[in-house]
């Protein structure tokens, strides 16, 4: 199948050219179809499907094909994360670049003033977090009366952020009739309830299972005491084979506390979690993406709707609260038909989690290190301390910071 057996403008086909889309994906060979008709979608997909564009392009589409006619908000569409709203926001730039879109992403830790300047310009898309919109709406900034098109992207993990209160909030200031396209990838029982809430009866599911990085993934297991797991990580860190990780806690301090601990030790590591300022996360992870770091230790806010770049392994320092967050954070690696190593440190405490994972993933460890049966339980240190300068530095210099001598010699 080809992008123009769906007959989009000129001007959109010439940008999906121009980005170097060359087939639609599988989401996007069933939802653009069923979106152009006007149907509800009930959209079942993983992050790395397509899905952005299957909802985008139809989308600009419709709204290109009735432009001018009066002034509003078109379509709205909600994602779980900053990063995630950005990302669609400029997929919605670069596709609707040639029809004169104008599209604006809302969401916190970024000037509120700007926002509302733009917004009484007036624009055809807004792209945010529910926190961001409800505020704009409350305020009077964001009217939806126009409202032709809501999009709920990432719904699950919407929930495990705790907007489901907030999405609610917003759909009762939408209009009753309006095109409902509703994406998650799991379907818990919170969100099924969600979905037929806001969803028309006679909406069409579609589902598609992206299996191809599970294919290219390999996962190792360490049965580890919580006293050893820096001391292991930091010998795993050492492996000249490991060019980019994500290492992945269960908490915002334990995060910053543990990247830390790895620049301390001379490691070019850096934390991404939700207590950075906006201009903090985009540096992170800017600074992941062109090499500056190649260790991003990072909450779960990591694990899904990241345009990061070849990750060669993904370390959980601790194992996640769901086994649906395993797969999530698992997906960060062995994408682009490349491989990808996930490594995960298991503790005592730890065996109903990882009973659950390895249950719902279908996985099998190519190697295990270590013994259960071994584990000590002695209480969990809090991450409180600070981190020290250690009288034993790793071997290999591929994740150190070069000294200033190192870069004079290198400017000389």
């Amino acid at each position: 199948m080809k992008f123009k057996e769906f007959n989009f403008k000129t001007e959109i086909m010439a940008q999906i050219d121009a980005v170097g889309y060359k087939e639609p994906t599988p989401i996007q060979a069933q939802a653009i179809p069923v979106i152009l008709e006007g149907s509800d979608i009930l959209g079942l997909a993983k992050t790395g499907t397509g899905k952005t564009a299957a909802f985008v392009l139809p989308i600009l589409e419709k709204i290109a094909t009735t432009k001018g006619k009066g002034k509003g908000v078109r379509a709205l569409i909600i994602a779980p994360t900053r990063e995630l709203a950005e990302q669609i926001n400029n997929t919605v730039l670069q596709l609707g670049k040639q029809i004169g879109i104008k599209s604006l992403a809302v969401y916190g830790g970024t000037s509120v003033k700007k926002q509302v300047d733009v917004l009484k310009t007036g624009v055809d898309i807004v792209v945010g977090c529910p926190g961001r919109i409800l505020d704009h709406i409350n305020q009077g900034n964001l009217g939806l009366t126009r409202l032709e098109f809501l999009v709920l992207d990432e719904a699950d993990h919407m929930l495990d952020m705790g907007f489901l209160k907030d999405i609610e909030k917003i759909v009762k200031h939408t209009p009753k009739k309006k095109q409902t396209l509703f994406f998650s990838a799991t379907m818990p029982k919170e969100i099924k309830t969600l979905a037929f809430k806001v969803l028309e009866k006679g909406h069409k599911t579609i589902e598609v299972e992206y299996k191809d990085p599970v294919k290219l993934i390999e996962h190792e297991l360490y049965h580890i005491d919580h006293d050893d797991k820096k001391s292991k990580l930091i010998e795993l860190l050492d492996d000249s084979s490991i060019e980019s990780v994500i290492v992945f806690t269960n908490g915002k301090h334990k995060a910053r506390h543990l990247s830390k601990t790895l620049e301390v030790k001379g490691l070019k590591a850096v934390n991404f979690q939700g207590n950075l300022s906006q201009n903090q996360r985009d540096a992170a992870l800017s600074g992941f993406r062109e090499g500056k770091y190649n260790i991003l230790v990072a909450t779960d806010i990591a694990a899904r709707g990241l345009d990061i770049p070849q990750v060669t392994h993904v370390i959980n320092f601790d194992l996640p609260k769901t086994a649906e967050a395993f797969t999530h954070r698992s997906g960060r690696t062995g994408r682009a038909n490349k491989n990808g190593i996930v490594i995960s440190f298991s503790s005592l405490d730890d065996k109903k989690i990882l009973t659950e994972i390895l249950k719902l993933n279908k996985i099998e460890f190519a190697k295990v290190h270590g013994n259960e049966k071994d584990l000590s339980k002695k209480p969990i240190k809090k991450y409180n301390e600070k981190p020290t300068n250690p009288q034993n530095k790793p071997k290999s210099n591929r994740f150190k910071k070069s000294s200033n001598k190192q870069q004079s010699a290198k400017k000389s």
